[in-house]
């Protein structure tokens, strides 16, 4: 059987070659559909080669996670390849359409990604939170045989221009992180230019002021080996001394320059000169590009040493397209080796032709490689999918207060799921970046306390100092306190959000935040929501309903979030029997097992689930009391239901959404005296009846005839010359496109400009979205006449 060294080595080699030709034929040789250029990071993979090749086949074990740069995806998707996870026809089709993605993803990819990738910063950052969840199930009496493993992340050095890095380490530092490796992949190299002189020594700082273990990985075998003889400190002096750009010029330039250039900068030394003189021109070039990052015997060696549970930061010094003909070069960020050189290095890499897709091509014994391959641990599992027992939900109940927010209504659900003993309870983890109280998670995390390894007491009680808020941590508790980050939030809403997935242990997370600063975490949202992390995410308060607090807090643009964003079903109830319903109904969503076509849902409620966005007010509503029938239940939750269904002879209907409610509802009361059969349709979810209705749509045109959404039921009941007035606490454009199902004339009411303090009836009124304002835009229509917003 072959050594593990050998091995290494081995593989390291079929995975350059590997992830290169599969950039390779995707650019040179697969016929162009468009003629644009593919792409795929030869530079950046062959970076990360040594480094991946110890990672996965020396260091890791089964109970492992790794979030992959996105840049060295070949290399990934090579890796699986050889261990038989990934086929040769979509490694052919690399970033074509069902091909191997261009960066590694959950959803798309069909091998064993256990992170996405691709928005800088987001994959190594989610590591840290993850292995805060992996710290947090097994705390749990329900999650203690969990397996402890490593959540590494393989970063590009020019990620750690991403600011959302140096929030995860504060938080990651207040959590007590383990568990955590971060890989740096420091070439030095960017898309527009190097990076600057002492970087190095300014990160880790950083690492180290968080609690971080640091290790710098400078020099390979080779160059160790070529320190311990006679010059050799002279020699490893001036590799420290040199500048970055200087070293990837050499690199590029070859063994005869690098020769000639030592020689200048170090003179006729005779222990330097017998140094160099050992080797000729190649050998040379092997030695100063042995850099530590690019030598995977030593990249083996280190992790091996690391056995605590500390976070810890490789700090990989590596040669930006290392191993290939386009090494160090200043443009090899997005460039591609030309066809002849790819021949040249092909021969170079003894690859014969027509067996560039050979597995084990240029291996002289397969059987042994094969041997070593079947008993590498991290694959020892196969795909490493997890997944968890549905959990029953209980029933929802709801506030029977005469007027209440959705926010207070929100509150007491939660309030009162911490009260019982369900399975659902026991598995919910609420989190919120330091607006925990104010957005009324209070009484739950009075009652499940805060999450913490290790107990920690409440001074205030200590004291007795009367407060609302008991902030016990302990290792039982199911609320996780953030520092304002919304990037944090979302991230580990999103690690939680897999927990089932990951761990085969599964969490409801429900993280609270102002409505505004939804758009502060939106890449962080859409990366967890490209994974299909499953989790409930409440903005609050919405609108200008917080109106003393000026525009600064008040959004306007988040129900455009909620129904662009795939993944994330978003809803607005006015009600609290509304906010009741969709929550039952969300609890099972977030469940759901991903299966059957997401193009389908909706109109024929087979969904594939995800996660759920709740956009609530704190402006306080006189509730419906006792309903006349139960017809509304499933409306709200489709997304829509008649709250004063139109007569025969109606002209007008009013469509809000959210809190807006109460002026729509004394809007129609006001216009009932003028105008028959007045109606009010209460829209719960845009998101949802828009999803339905384009999915519809769809259907019909592959043939289903029969298909027709929600909304097309709803609104197939008004005649031709019926009107609809839009109005929401938030833009206009979210209910605008209602006319386009049926061609109704239709007025949107929205805000679209920044708020400003007041109260809100002074806004209302500002904005025209009062019961007054919308009377008014009414009070003008008739029959064939052009409708306008003035």
């Amino acid at each position: 059987m072959l050594q593990q060294a050998t091995a290494l080595k081995i593989l390291e080699d079929r995975l350059l070659w590997l992830s290169h030709w599969m950039i390779h034929h995707a650019n040179h040789i697969r016929p162009k559909q468009d003629g644009i250029k593919v792409g795929g990071h030869q530079a950046s993979s062959a970076s990360m080669v040594s480094i991946m090749t110890a990672l996965y086949f020396s260091a890791l074990r089964p109970e492992d996670r790794v979030a992959v740069k996105p840049h060295a995806s070949p290399v990934f998707h090579a890796m699986q390849y050889l261990m038989g996870n990934q086929t040769l026809e979509k490694m052919q089709n690399f970033r074509g359409f069902q091909g191997v993605q261009s960066y590694p993803s959950r959803t798309k990819d069909v091998d064993d990604v256990d992170y996405s990738t691709g928005s800088v910063g987001l994959g190594v950052a989610i590591t840290a939170f993850g292995a805060l969840v992996q710290d947090y199930i097994t705390a749990k009496s329900w999650g203690g045989e969990l397996t402890q493993g490593r959540h590494v992340a393989l970063v590009g050095d020019a990620e750690l221009d991403e600011g959302n890095i140096y929030e995860a380490l504060q938080e990651g530092w207040k959590n007590d992180l383990r568990n955590c490796w971060w890989i740096i992949d420091y070439n030095r190299q960017s898309l527009d230019g190097v990076v600057r002189e002492g970087l190095f020594e300014r990160i880790e700082k950083i690492f180290e002021a968080f609690g971080w273990n640091v290790i710098r990985v400078k020099y390979g075998a080779l160059q160790r080996a070529a320190f311990a003889e006679e010059g050799g400190d002279a020699l490893r002096a001036w590799i420290d001394a040199c500048p970055n750009q200087q070293y990837s010029a050499l690199t590029y330039q070859g063994g005869a320059v690098w020769r000639k250039r030592l020689m200048e900068d170090l003179g006729d030394q005779g222990p330097v000169s017998r140094l160099l003189d050992k080797r000729d021109d190649e050998a040379l070039a092997a030695l100063m590009e042995n850099l530590g990052g690019n030598c995977v015997t030593t990249m083996a060696e280190v992790f091996a040493s690391v056995t605590d549970e500390r976070p810890t930061c490789f700090l990989a010094y590596t040669i930006k397209g290392w191993g290939t003909p386009i090494a160090g070069h200043k443009d090899n960020h997005g460039g591609l080796m030309t066809k002849a050189q790819m021949a040249g290095w092909q021969a170079h890499m003894g690859v014969p032709q027509g067996q560039e897709w050979e597995k084990f091509a240029a291996v002289e014994d397969v059987a042994a490689l094969q041997s070593f391959l079947d008993t590498v641990p991290f694959f020892a599992r196969g795909r490493r999918r997890y997944d968890d027992a549905v959990l029953p939900v209980p029933e929802i109940q709801f506030s029977s207060e005469r007027e209440i927010s959705t926010q207070m209504a929100f509150g007491k659900i939660l309030d009162d799921l911490s009260k019982g003993d369900s399975k659902l309870a026991e598995r919910i983890v609420t989190m919120s970046p330091d607006v925990t109280g104010t957005t009324n998670l209070g009484p739950w995390v009075n009652r499940r306390k805060l999450f913490a390894r290790t107990a920690q007491t409440d001074a205030f009680i200590e004291h007795r100092i009367p407060s609302t808020a008991k902030w016990e941590f302990t290792p039982e508790g199911q609320h996780i306190e953030l520092g304002i980050a919304e990037n944090n939030l979302f991230l580990l809403l999103g690690a939680a959000g897999l927990s089932h997935s990951l761990f085969g242990k599964r969490l409801i997370p429900i993280g609270t935040l102002y409505d505004p600063f939804v758009a502060r975490g939106l890449d962080a949202l859409n990366y967890a929501c490209y994974q299909d992390a499953r989790f409930m995410v409440v903005g609050t308060p919405s609108g200008v309903t917080l109106a003393p607090e000026g525009g600064a807090h008040q959004s306007i643009g988040t129900p455009l979030i909620g129904m662009s964003q795939d993944g994330l079903a978003a809803f607005e109830p006015a009600f609290a029997d509304e906010l009741a319903e969709i929550m039952a109904w969300a609890f099972g969503y977030l469940q759901k097992d991903g299966s059957g076509d997401p193009d389908e849902r909706t109109w024929l409620r087979d969904e594939t689930g995800g996660s759920v966005y709740l956009r609530l007010s704190t402006n306080p509503i006189e509730q419906p009391g006792k309903r006349a029938d139960d017809l509304w239940q499933q409306g709200a939750v489709d997304g829509a239901y008649w709250l004063r269904p139109p007569g025969p002879n109606c002209e007008v209907v009013i469509a809000y959404q959210g809190v807006i409610a109460s002026e729509a509802i004394k809007a129609a009361g006001e216009l009932a005296e003028h105008r028959r059969d007045v109606g009010v349709l209460a829209v719960t979810s845009a998101d949802r009846l828009n999803a339905g209705w384009t999915a519809a749509q769809r259907a019909r045109a592959r043939g289903q005839a029969n298909a027709q959404s929600h909304v097309e039921r709803l609104l197939g009941e008004l005649s031709p010359h019926c009107s609809l007035v839009t109005v929401i606490d938030g833009h206009p454009a979210t209910l605008s496109w209602l006319g386009a199902v049926g061609g109704h004339k239709t007025i949107p009411l929205g805000v679209e400009h920044f708020g400003q303090t007041g109260a809100i009836a002074d806004l209302y009124r500002h904005y025209g979205i009062d019961s007054d304002g919308i009377v008014q835009k009414i009070s003008g229509l008739t029959h064939g006449r052009r409708i306008n917003a003035a």
